[in-house]
């Protein structure tokens, strides 16, 4: 039996110094170590907000650790990642003599702590001061107080003025990454407009585009309008990132569209889709599953093409999953082979659930692992509305902000 962790005494007694923030940046706890490093108390911090409590030194002209690590806490916050910064120079402030501050310089990492609804609950702030590195690189080591020769401060000088630098070039390499991302991301969402969805009150949909990375933009969502009061719906995930992935699943979603209002059944517009996608550079092994809602009797039918099984939450709170017409993704076939479809009774009131893997799939978890996690995040939910539900599921699956994957949802009241 494992014995009971007393994790605050843990965390007191870590020999690394760690700051905890919240959200807002305000200090909510500090351990031992870190109150030695700086040589404050408890009540000199905790409940101050960071900057107040650590100023950059007014008499330095140069000072820029609270701009440094100030950004840092963004990326962060916006990104839910830790952010490890280079070499920092930060003069604390000494307590004894106000106005006077004592050099001194830290390798930094901040650290986030998420909430069950995935968002950045609290930040952990962890320095480790190198202070004593710095002071013995400007003096030789030799034991006579010789000062270090014209070469090894120039050696020394570089060092500091390359890791200075890498710190500029990851943060311009971020800014970089962000504009691309912020242009694919628009795009996205300019091709994920569907005229068709509007007509529908009992459809929800919800696209979340993946967190800290490039790799968004190859999920898509669609429904299409058929005659006698049918309709599809569908969802798809390109393999790939950025604007690239943005542009190929805009082709793929505008031909399925197409597709299904020309063909019989989902199993032929996957079809079409297939041999489209043959032709279309960056579309190998995309999946799709799109699913005919024929109103009049009551009746799912279904094909997939190497996607995710959709859900089909009854309102009984039972549950089942549409996997009886799975075939390959797009394009893994050198050949043209028909597609299997196949269909499923639902009754009124019942809730048809489409995603894309980044909902549900995590690291190191089996397929099989990953289905459970959705059918026990779906327990209790047949009395919420379709915009309702999206947004639990989301939160009890921990992506309610996003995850490491693109997220394609779509939620069907029948």
């Amino acid at each position: 039996m494992k014995p009971e962790l007393n994790y605050r005494s843990l965390f007191a007694a870590t020999p690394s110094p760690y700051l905890v923030l919240a959200a807002d940046l305000v200090i909510v706890d500090v351990n031992t170590a870190y109150l030695r490093a700086t040589r404050r108390t408890w009540d000199d911090l905790v409940g101050q907000h960071v900057f107040d409590a650590f100023p950059d030194n007014p008499a330095d002209p140069n000072a820029d650790w609270v701009h440094n690590v100030e950004a840092s806490f963004g990326r962060v916050l916006a990104t839910g990642r830790a952010d490890v910064l280079a070499m920092q120079r930060y003069d604390i402030p000494v307590v004894a003599r106000p106005g006077m501050f004592e050099e001194r310089w830290w390798s930094t990492v901040n650290t986030p702590v998420l909430d069950p609804d995935g968002h950045v609950a609290w930040i952990i702030h962890r320095v480790e001061d190198v202070t004593a590195f710095v002071r013995a690189r400007r003096t030789s080591n030799r034991g006579s107080g010789e000062q270090l020769t014209e070469r090894e401060e120039g050696m020394e000088a570089e060092l500091y003025i390359r890791a200075r630098e890498l710190q500029r070039l990851n943060e311009e390499l971020r800014a970089a990454h962000g504009r691309e991302r912020e242009v694919a991301v628009t795009l996205q969402e300019s091709m994920l407009h569907s005229p068709d969805l509007a007509r529908h009150k009992d459809v929800a949909v919800r696209y979340l585009p993946a967190i800290g990375s490039l790799n968004v933009c190859g999920d898509w969502y669609d429904t299409v309008d058929l005659a006698d009061g049918r309709f599809t719906v569908a969802v798809g995930d390109v393999v790939g990132h950025g604007l690239e992935a943005a542009t190929v699943m805009g082709m793929l979603r505008s031909a399925l569209s197409a597709a299904s209002r020309a063909v019989t059944g989902p199993a032929q517009a996957l079809e079409v889709l297939g041999m489209y996608a043959r032709s279309v550079d960056g579309a190998l092994a995309t999946t799709a599953v799109t699913v005919l809602v024929d109103v009049r009797s009551k009746l799912l039918v279904y094909s997939s093409a190497g996607h995710l099984p959709p859900a089909l939450l009854h309102g009984d709170g039972t549950y089942e999953l549409l996997e009886n017409a799975t075939d390959p993704p797009l394009g893994a076939r050198p050949e043209h082979v028909p597609r299997p479809q196949a269909s499923a009774a639902y009754r009124g009131g019942d809730t048809l659930i489409l995603y894309t893997d980044g909902l549900i799939e995590r690291r190191e978890e089996d397929i099989d692992t990953s289905l459970d996690l959705l059918r026990k995040a779906l327990v209790g939910m047949t009395d919420l509305s379709p915009d309702r539900l999206a947004d639990t599921l989301l939160a009890r699956l921990g992506v309610a902000g996003g995850g490491d994957d693109d997220i394609a949802l779509v939620v069907v009241r029948l």
